[in-house]
Order: structure tokens, then sequence, then C-alpha cells
């Protein structure tokens, strides 16, 4: 079954080649209507998948992401909406060189092929990347967990029904039907026809795929994000910041985790965070310096900072100086958004060009660093290694270049 699968895919994915940027909108347009148009079976599907989930206690953080409601689809509607806006990336071309001999050199960009998505309790992954790889060009294999299946399935349904009005290959966009790990597995070996996989989940499933694939992986692991309040910061936007990081919803990726302050402003700035964070009851964990300005803090040892808590918790740690920020970033950081509150210009500037992760922000919420904020309609996933892509991931991500050599008769001597 998955090595007819991917085959089927790989032959539709050509079909795409031959599709105008008009043709493929006008596609995404109706697949947004149609999800709206189908939020009650959608919804249905989800209840399902809910109480299964309920049943077999799984974590807040995944019920969160495993919940639809009417708002949700739409946002997921919206999503396939702005995808069908934004430039069509296949065909962009630039031009190299020209060479001495006369040859005329460029490169086009052109879909990676075949991606698999395999992720958990993640229902918004079948349409965003399934909207995503259509609009670049690519179909797309999605390996949703047995937590969403009822969910993804139902989806995907009604994209398929669209596909067929068109006149489209549902190859296009395929749902594996059983979340069996041996199936997931044979996907993995499936190299003569998937060009990558993408996992969205756990650091488990992602450490499983990444060593069991024969199939290049672009990695999302943990974020584990951080806010550093620089000693020239605006105390108001550090805590609206550092709440809206942290408890605005607590169980995705680009939620904070880290709380790092300059020493110099500790005695004001941490009293102040004290009773923001309390009303939010949330649970701190800190160094030695910054516990006794917190009720009932836990201190941490200088190894147990960088964990992902995806709850009200964090971790708060005071530092001497910027460069003692950076330094702790690097150690206990995931590559995945980092955040400085300073008015400081050339510690802005610092702090961007040293810390290593695919988004740096200057007083910003973590929250912003998802592909549709950030203006890439949906994104796909937020890599955290660095090829070939580094950050959410959009439509450009789904792309690769080739080059485009023209001549006029040239021969090598």
């Amino acid at each position: 079954m998955i090595r007819e699968l991917s085959k089927q895919a790989k032959i539709a994915a050509r079909v795409l080649l031959r599709l105008s940027e008009q043709e493929k909108n006008t596609v995404l347009l109706d697949m947004a209507k149609a999800l709206k148009e189908n939020t009650s079976a959608i919804l249905d599907a989800n209840k399902a998948d809910m109480e299964h989930a309920k049943v077999n206690n799984l974590p807040d953080s995944m019920l969160d992401r495993l919940l639809l409601n009417a708002d949700r689809i739409n946002d997921m509607a919206a999503g396939l909406e702005t995808v069908a806006s934004l430039p069509d990336p296949v065909g962009k071309k630039r031009e190299v060189t020209t060479r001495p001999n006369g040859l005329q050199i460029s490169k086009v960009n052109i879909p990676l092929g075949v991606v698999c998505m395999i992720y958990e309790a993640r229902p918004n992954v079948t349409a965003d990347a399934g909207a995503l790889c259509f609009k670049s060009g690519n179909s797309v294999i999605l390996r949703g967990g047995k937590e969403a299946l009822h969910s993804s399935k139902a989806i995907a349904s009604v994209m398929h029904e669209v596909l067929r009005a068109h006149n489209l290959p549902e190859a296009l966009i395929s749902v594996v039907p059983d979340p069996a790990r041996e199936y997931m597995m044979e996907l993995m070996q499936q190299k003569d026809y998937i060009d990558v996989i993408i996992p969205r989940g756990g650091e488990g499933l992602i450490n499983f795929v990444t060593e069991n694939s024969l199939v290049p992986v672009i990695q999302h692991f943990k974020g584990v994000c951080h806010l550093y309040v620089d000693e020239h910061a605006d105390l108001q936007k550090s805590l609206d910041i550092l709440l809206n990081g942290k408890t605005q919803r607590t169980g995705v990726c680009n939620a904070l985790e880290g709380l790092v302050v300059h020493e110099a402003i500790k005695d004001t700035f941490l009293p102040l965070a004290k009773d923001a964070l309390a009303k939010h009851k949330v649970k701190i964990n800190a160094c030695e310096t910054s516990a006794p300005y917190f009720d009932n803090a836990t201190i941490l040892k200088q190894n147990d900072f960088g964990q992902e808590y995806l709850g009200l918790e964090l971790a708060v740690k005071t530092v001497n100086d910027i460069d003692g920020a950076i330094a702790h970033i690097d150690q206990f950081g995931s590559n995945h958004t980092e955040v400085i509150c300073t008015e400081d210009e050339a510690n802005s500037l610092l702090f961007q060009q040293c810390v290593d992760a695919s988004v740096v922000m200057t007083n910003a919420s973590s929250r912003f660093s998802d592909g549709s904020q950030l203006g890439l309609g949906a994104e796909i996933g937020i890599a955290t290694s660095k090829l070939h892509a580094y950050g959410p991931m959009g439509l450009e991500a789904l792309t690769t270049e080739k080059f485009l050599v023209v001549g006029d008769g040239q021969v090598r001597a």
C-alpha cells in the first residue's frame, strides 16, 4: 500500500507542473470555501478524536493542538485563502552570469517533488500542508498520528472533493489511512518516490524519523524559546511580551520557556514579573539569584535549564550582561525563536547577529514566530536545522533551484 501510494504521489506531482498560478489559486479558494461549508462534518470527526484522546489521557498540550472548533476551521480556510493570494515561487528566475563563451546561466525555482509530512495531534497540518504543497507544485503524503486520524481524514476528504471537481488526482494530497508504525517505517524507505520528509510533533517522534529515514529529513525540534530583558529595556513592554509569550497559548512551540534578566534591573523587573505571572499561576523554576524574588520557586542547577514545559511553567535566569544572556541561550536554546527587549540599538543588533535561532526578535512576542504571522500564509513547519530551510517554512521553502543554460552551439574544447 505505502509503495503504491508513494508512486501515485510522484506521478501526480507531474500534473502540477502544467497548472498555471491562476488555476492553482482557483482550486485553493474552492478548498477554503469547502472547508467552511463542511464545518459540521469536520467537527464531528474531531469530536471522536477528542473523546479517544481523553480516554487515553493525552496531555493538555496535545489536547490543545488536537482540538478543532468553528474559529479554528475558519482560520484554516483563511490560511488557504492567504496562500492563494501569495506569489507563486515556481518558475521564479534569476540571472547568474553570462560566460565569456556566450553561455547564459540562470537559475529557476522548481518544486521539491513529493513531500511527506509525519505529524501527531495536529489536524490543521492536513489543510496547511496540503495547500502549501499544492501551490508550490508538490504532492504531499500526510501521515498523521492516531490521535488526529478522524479529523485529518475528514479535512482531506473535503480537499479531495475539490480536486475531483477540477479533474485533478486525489494523490496530490494523500492521507495514510492506517497510523500503524510499520507503515510509517515503510514510508521512510521510499527514497525512489519521496523527496523529503518533514516530521512535526514531539522530540521523540522527530528523533525517531531522523534516525530511521532513508529519505532526507527537515527537522523541527522542540521550541525552547527565551526572552532576554536587557538593562536598557522598557519594562512595561517587557512585561507585556513575557505574559503574551508564556500565557497566551502554552502548548505551542513558540511559547516562552525561559526568562533571562540583566542583573542591573532584576530588583525592578523581577517583582513585576512575579506579580504578573502569579496571576496566571505560572510555576517558577529559577537560578539561585532569581529564586528569592518569587514565592515557592524551585531552584534549578545549571544543567537543569533548557526544558520545554508546554504549560504554565517558566525557567528564570539572571545574567551579568548581554554576553551572559547570549551564552545562556546558546547553551539551552533550541534554535527556534529568541527575543530581546531593549531600547539600545547596539544591543539589539548584537543579539540578532550572535544568537543562533531561526527567528530572532527585538521587542516583539515570540508568538509571532509563525508562518501566517510572518506573512508566509500557512506554514508547513518550523525548521530548526539549516538544510535546506531555517525557520517557518512557507511556499518558497518548498522549492529548490535548478540551473538553466542557454547557448548557441558552443562546445567545450
